[in-house]
């Protein structure tokens, strides 16, 4: 890892300009988030979901932060998706139509308060920082993918973007982690 900085704290690639970071970033994102939607076009799954925006901007352009990290990445969305489950489940609502459908109602408000907070405080206990993960429990708590056949869906496609930026970076020659952050 370097320990070079960029102005954001987090750690720059060696031997790239910012303007060689904001290419490798546009085209990569490009690229990853074009295959994401050409599976779910094939799979008729939503393979594309919002919290991937932000995971593949952290994967191109900062990949030698702790966040983004492969374990911190899968796992980082494994306790946002499983922490909006539980306070779906915890507020009776696993069932109940998304926000989008019926707006946001006090309970809803409560389960989506409560998924943040407890994806927060897990992400920090385990240290599996991954930021984007706040999203991914936000988007299943307001009931947006709630099924066992989506959050299936949301796991695969994180694990592919990951496997996507791991073979990228290396073709690329980054350094960037095969699982743990370099700590």
């Amino acid at each position: 890892m370097s320990s070079r900085s960029g102005e954001d704290g987090d750690p720059r690639v060696p031997g790239r300009t910012r303007s060689q970071e904001a290419l490798f970033a546009f085209v990569f994102g490009f690229i990853s988030i074009g295959v994401m939607g050409a599976v779910a076009y094939a799979a008729e799954a939503p393979f594309i979901f919002p919290s991937l925006g932000p995971t593949a901007f952290l994967l191109f352009h900062r990949p030698t932060a702790s966040a983004a990290s492969p374990r911190n990445t899968i796992e980082g969305h494994v306790i946002g998706a499983l922490s909006g489950v539980a306070a779906l489940a915890v507020c009776g609502l696993l069932d109940a139509p998304s926000a989008l459908e019926v707006g946001v109602t006090p309970l809803r408000a409560v389960a989506a308060g409560a998924s943040l907070g407890l994806t927060s405080g897990l992400m920090i206990l385990t240290r599996r920082g991954h930021p984007p993960a706040g999203a991914t429990t936000l988007i299943v708590s307001l009931g947006l993918m709630t099924s066992a056949a989506h959050l299936g869906v949301l796991f695969a496609a994180v694990v592919l973007l990951v496997l996507q930026a791991s073979l990228i970076h290396r073709i690329a020659g980054t350094s960037y982690p095969r699982w743990a952050p370099a700590e």
